[in-house]
């Protein structure tokens, strides 16, 4: 009978670790996921100092590429967001400024942070980016609107076989994130 008792405690505790072993790893499984896609560059993620790093001398083909932007808004964000240019055909090694358009619709200061993909997947590997609004969170107050600034350029090295690449950013909402207050100048 004692047997059986400590064998029942020995499955009651390996199954409880089990289960708490899973939560830990589903919360973990975002920042791991993240690190996975800036390590290997899937989605057109990489590292930042890469991206942000503007070469000192570009090396400009005659080559020309279509990129087309697109944007989507994910559960729960109210906001308007869509690419100021749909396409734009860009000669490989120029540095390119266009933007994205952003309105709050919400009654409230809403926070958002736009998630980047690249299609073809490997071609992230040849698009730069200079400048762009998804490096930091976006806070807009209620009715507030803006054009957020993209600044990249394609890589002289892309495959001949990409006459296309597709820019997409999904932005999502930041649920804890601090909204900024005014500071009131004192008299």
């Amino acid at each position: 009978m004692t047997e059986r008792r400590n064998n029942q405690r020995k499955h009651i505790v390996l199954l409880s670790a089990l289960a708490v072993g899973m939560v830990g790893f589903s919360f973990a499984m975002v920042p791991l996921y993240a690190i996975f896609c800036e390590v290997v560059g899937l989605n057109g993620k990489k590292y930042e100092q890469e991206i942000s790093a503007e070469p000192a001398v570009l090396q400009v083909s005659e080559r020309e590429v279509t990129i087309q932007f697109l944007a989507q808004v994910g559960r729960g964000m109210p906001w308007e967001f869509r690419p100021t240019e749909p396409k734009l055909k860009v000669r490989l090694g120029e540095i390119h400024l266009t933007s994205y358009y952003a309105r709050n619709r919400a009654d409230q200061t809403v926070t958002g942070q736009a998630v980047p993909s690249v299609s073809p997947a490997y071609a992230a590997n040849f698009l730069h980016k200079l400048e762009c609004f998804c490096f930091t969170q976006q806070q807009l107050a209620a009715g507030e609107d803006q054009q957020m600034a993209l600044r990249f350029y394609i890589d002289v090295e892309l495959p001949e076989d990409i006459s296309m690449l597709t820019l997409s950013y999904s932005l999502f909402p930041v649920p804890d994130a601090e909204v900024a207050s005014p500071t009131l100048a004192s008299n």
